[in-house]
């Protein structure tokens, strides 16, 4: 009897593994109840949405982020690459459609194309990134020197969808985790992106190509940062290259408070979804709470870092 209650309970290592989850999933309820305190309203399905609205395209723009450290990257110019795809969105899109479709795969494609550059030439991909951040900035300020424009009818109306009795923006948050899921954990791609972060060696040894990796991880990547630019779009109704300027950090936030790690091997999309509206929540809170709005990015860091100080606790006490 006790040999089968010890095989039903969680090995430590699935503990640690899912330990930073569950801190970002306790902070993640504690700031739901502050707003509800606050504001009793955030409970109702209308609340939910108006809160979890601004964090969608976050939570997405992170799994394009953890898609890369898997492998051991880190992308600086997420931020920009998602308010170039805004940019596209409220110009090329609305002007000529089949264009619009057009760049836009030519912009996951230049992702595959920069994750080979960065394989073949052994650039770091902290440089090759960053430089990549200035020649999306440019692109979009080239197309849009302003912020403007508008999205398409059909983009703008997935924008104001509001299902009843069911917070939209759930939706997207789960199906994009899901999919994810699915691709890093339980696809051969995903194996292969992985293997690459934690043994580049071994997986070239098992016969994989350690490039075509990084090149898959690069495009998964560059297709999500183009779902994350969509939706930001449709929120906003407009274009502006730097609307998503912040992801450049908070997107390794939400991967580390997720769980994943900077030395690549491991993939985490649900604590990843967890972290991303975690983060999405601290500004909800702090407006809720009246700080003033240049204190803000202070308090919102000595929060992220009580997250990740509770993470590296509860790490200690499951090693």
């Amino acid at each position: 009897m006790s040999e089968l209650l010890a095989s039903a309970l969680p090995s430590r290592a699935r503990m640690r593994r899912t330990a930073p989850a569950v801190v970002s999933a306790v902070a993640l309820a504690a700031m739901v109840a502050v707003c509800a305190s606050l504001q009793s309203d955030v409970l109702s399905v209308g609340g939910l949405t108006l809160v979890l609205s601004a964090t969608v395209p976050l939570v997405i723009a992170a799994q394009a982020q953890m898609t890369l450290m898997s492998v051991g990257d880190i992308d600086l110019g997420i931020g920009n690459f998602v308010g170039l795809v805004t940019v596209v969105s409220a110009t090329t899109l609305v002007t000529s459609p089949l264009l619009g479709v057009l760049t836009l795969a030519g912009l996951v494609a230049a992702y595959a194309v920069l994750g080979a550059l960065i394989h073949l030439r052994r650039v770091p991909s902290l440089i090759a990134t960053l430089g990549a951040s200035f020649v999306w900035l440019g692109l979009g300020l080239f197309i849009l020197p302003t912020p403007g424009g508008s999205t398409p009818e059909w983009l703008a109306s997935f924008g104001s969808w509001a299902p009843a009795g069911f917070p939209a923006p759930l939706l997207p948050i789960l199906v994009v985790s899901l999919v994810v899921y699915l691709l890093s954990s339980r696809s051969g791609l995903g194996v292969r992106m992985r293997g690459l972060g934690s043994n580049p060696v071994a997986l070239e040894r098992a016969g994989m190509r350690p490039l075509a990796s990084r090149v898959i991880a690069y495009t998964t990547a560059g297709a999500l940062g183009v779902l994350s630019g969509l939706v930001l779009a449709s929120q906003t109704g407009g274009g502006d290259v730097s609307s998503a300027t912040s992801y450049q950090l908070m997107t390794v936030a939400a991967v580390i408070l997720g769980g994943g790690s900077f030395f690549g091997g491991s993939a985490v999309p649900w604590g990843v979804a967890i972290g991303g509206v975690t983060l999405g929540l601290v500004s909800v809170v702090l407006s809720l709470l009246d700080v003033p709005s240049n204190m803000q990015s202070a308090v919102q860091g000595v929060i992220v870092l009580a997250v990740l100080a509770g993470r590296v606790v509860v790490g200690k006490v499951l090693r």
